[in-house]
């Protein structure tokens, strides 16, 4: 039998813990706070001849790795224009308005995103997955990269080949 399999995969492990602040206007943003944020991913495909749409545990692995590299960090916003952020040598800088916030570089991970969101960082995990050859290769239709800052409260975006 063949056909469309949709594989999800949203594993416990497969998230990170790490501290961020949303940015609202020019004047107003949240305080600095931290969330175990969780990445699930959903992608459909046909079924081969051998019962298997992919072998999906590349996927599962590369989205752990993605998290190890944003675990235990505070996140800030490389493209927000309502906030400077300067890598120097000796830290981090996050300037907003008259506030001036010093981190040390290994606390840190500047993305390249507008806002640390929710909708930011799935567009993000998209975006690391499908620039891979390793996953374009694969026989996926459609890809949806899902991030949640807790219970209930998800994001998601979606990918389809050109």
């Amino acid at each position: 039998m063949t056909g469309q399999a949709t594989i999800e995969i949203a594993k416990e492990d497969i998230h990170f813990s790490a501290a961020h602040f949303t940015i609202f206007s020019a004047d107003k943003r949240e305080n600095l706070h931290g969330h175990d944020f969780f990445v699930a991913a959903c992608a459909t495909g046909p079924v081969g001849d051998d019962g298997l749409c992919f072998d999906y545990s590349a996927l599962k692995a590369r989205l752990r790795a993605l998290c190890r590299t944003l675990d235990e960090k505070t996140l800030l916003p490389a493209r927000s224009p309502h906030l400077r952020v300067r890598e120097e040598a000796a830290g981090v800088t996050a300037v907003f308005g008259d506030e001036r916030m010093s981190f040390l570089r290994r606390d840190v991970r500047v993305l390249p995103v507008r806002n640390v969101t929710v909708e930011e960082l799935a567009g993000w995990f998209l975006a690391r997955l499908t620039e891979e050859d390793a996953f374009r290769a694969l026989p996926v239709d459609t890809l949806t990269l899902r991030v949640s800052s807790g219970p209930g409260q998800w994001a998601g975006v979606q990918w389809r080949p050109a």
